[in-house]
């Protein structure tokens, strides 16, 4: 017999505006300041200008290089968000973050409105705030690459999901236009970053297919129409890839970053089991504990719809993570939401609050609570110190932004008064947005040795010679310096930079580490002679080397 249908509630217009005004006023800050970031952001932002430059949104090219490790869908947000802005290829790196800015936006208003629809309006409210303020989101949102987009995508398609297992199992009948909703979003998610989206829903059926005895609802998927739709939205760039690259895009997606992954630890990320369980408190900063909470009182009480879906979502997808030799710390994020519900669940709800922890859970949470408080001092310390370090003057945006990460963390904790409460936890959102927003925008630009590629393209800006000038550059090689200097940037070895010299004797340009000026000198010949025209001084953060280069052109 069929329990009778629960009542449920929606996200109100103005619950969601009010969300997504929050969300522009938390993730735009730093849009503009924050340099390209090496190495993924920088690749994706250039392939991402390539396209506009040429005109082809079909192939995707690192200058010269196929770029195959990704489908094509975050490609073309980006592209759309710099024509939104009326600008061309020339746009600044704060135009293509736009994409990552809507789609953070999104992550959280559809949070909002599925917590809502599950555990109740202020339920769904607190799930929202704690993803806009999460450390996770904001350090995502801010740039140009998937991760945020993946999270979108990724969240509608659970959101549709769950309507349509949690809606039967509890008795509503579900509304047919979710499962539309959920193939789309598989295919969007296949062209956004591959199979990630499919395999967090496919890992999700699983684990309530084995703890759950009625299946019946498994037919409201409609798997054989669902899969044409999907197909109908990730076939065209597919098949038009394929004839373009006769096959190269599957070699290298499929073939070598997949598999790569898959098989070993890839491009020196990897790391045993138990990284996520160490990188947890980072990413979910500062709500980790109050997530975990949820998390634990859900396990008691697994059997019921609402929770096993939330502990469906998350457990498979990490435990396979954690297997995986390739880790990196943004890995889970698609499935931090869904433990995001279940703390605001354990939070505000009357059953939530009333669920009662194990002993061993108990001392599981004193450790998370540790890790809440070594982030919260780790990013205060850095947000104070990282000025003064890197250039021995006082930053008052730094102290200010560590008093605001010590203010997030101790009201995310719960400890002291006032008990915790959807205020608290919005204020809490509130400081950690605003300790995030002043890292992007004041204090991490204004550590000046981390940032040389805007530093050599502004040299080379100010002094080339000629309008078409072409930059080369030698022993410094990182794809923020091509998306800044000009996609005709040739990244060279010596002799390759002294027969640029040659080439363009009145308008080429070389940066170069400076002990290796002689060396070009000696390759271009005595008669020759060379004019500087900066230095730079820095740390390379991709390799963890200091850099002392020069620009130099040979003197008229």
């Amino acid at each position: 017999m069929q329990p009778a249908p629960m009542a449920r509630s929606a996200l109100g217009r103005w619950q969601g505006l009010v969300l997504a005004i929050g969300c522009l006023l938390a993730f735009l800050p730093g849009l503009m300041a924050l340099p390209p970031i090496d190495r993924d952001e920088a690749r994706f932002v250039q392939a991402s200008k390539q396209m506009l430059e040429t005109g082809d949104y079909v192939d995707i090219r690192f200058q010269d290089e196929h770029r195959y490790k990704k489908p094509v869908g975050i490609y073309w947000l980006q592209t759309a968000a710099v024509r939104l802005t009326g600008q061309g290829p020339e746009a600044g790196i704060w135009a293509y973050r736009l994409a990552s800015v809507a789609a953070g936006t999104v992550a959280v208003v559809t949070i909002a409105s599925l917590g809502t629809w599950m555990f109740g309006p202020a339920v769904g409210l607190a799930a929202g705030i704690m993803l806009a303020g999460l450390f996770g989101l904001g350090f995502e949102a801010r740039l140009a690459k998937t991760d945020a987009t993946l999270m979108a995508i990724t969240l509608i398609g659970q959101a549709a999901l769950a309507r349509l297992y949690i809606g039967a199992r509890e008795g509503d009948k579900p509304e047919r236009r979710w499962w539309w909703v959920f193939w789309l979003a598989i295919g969007a998610g296949l062209l956004v970053k591959g199979p990630i989206t499919p395999l967090v829903s496919a890992l999700t059926v699983a684990g309530i297919a084995i703890l759950d005895r009625d299946r019946a609802w498994l037919r409201g998927l409609r798997p054989l129409p669902g899969l044409a739709l999907a197909l109908l939205v990730v076939l065209p760039w597919f098949v038009a890839i394929t004839l373009k690259s006769g096959g190269a895009f599957w070699a290298e997606s499929v073939g070598k970053d997949l598999i790569g992954k898959v098989a070993s630890g890839q491009e020196s990320h990897g790391a045993p089991p138990g990284y996520y369980v160490l990188t947890y408190s980072l990413y979910m900063w500062p709500f980790g504990l109050i997530a975990i909470l949820g998390g634990l009182k859900a396990l008691n009480r697994f059997r019921e719809p609402r929770l096993l879906f939330c502990l469906a979502w998350y457990i498979p997808f990490w435990l396979l993570l954690e297997i995986a030799p390739t880790k990196l710390p943004h890995y889970p994020l698609p499935a931090y939401p869904a433990l995001l519900l279940l703390g605001a669940w354990a939070l505000l709800s009357a059953d939530g609050r009333d669920t009662p922890l194990r002993r061993w859970q108990v001392w599981f949470s004193w450790l998370t609570l540790f890790g809440l408080a070594a982030v919260t001092l780790v990013f205060a310390s850095a947000a104070a110190a990282g000025v003064p370090w890197a250039t021995g003057r006082i930053s008052w945006q730094g102290g200010l932004a560590a008093i605001l990460a010590l203010t997030a963390g101790w009201l995310a904790s719960g400890l002291g008064r006032p008990a915790m409460s959807l205020r608290r936890l919005t204020a809490a959102a509130v400081a950690s947005a605003g300790f995030i927003a002043l890292l992007a925008a004041q204090v991490v630009p204004a550590v000046t040795p981390l940032w040389n590629s805007p530093a050599i393209a502004r040299a080379f800006e100010a002094g080339r010679p000629c309008p078409d000038s072409v930059l080369a550059a030698v022993g410094y090689s990182e794809p923020s310096l091509v998306f800044l200097a000009g996609t005709r940037t040739v990244l060279a070895d010596l002799e390759g930079a002294a027969a640029h010299l040659r080439a363009e004797p009145a308008c080429g340009v070389v940066v170069l580490p400076q002990s290796e000026r002689p060396a070009l000198v000696t390759l271009l010949g005595p008669d020759t002679a060379l004019e500087d025209m900066g230095r730079i001084s820095g740390i390379n953060y991709s390799k963890g080397q200091a850099v002392d280069l020069v620009l130099v052109r040979r003197a008229p």
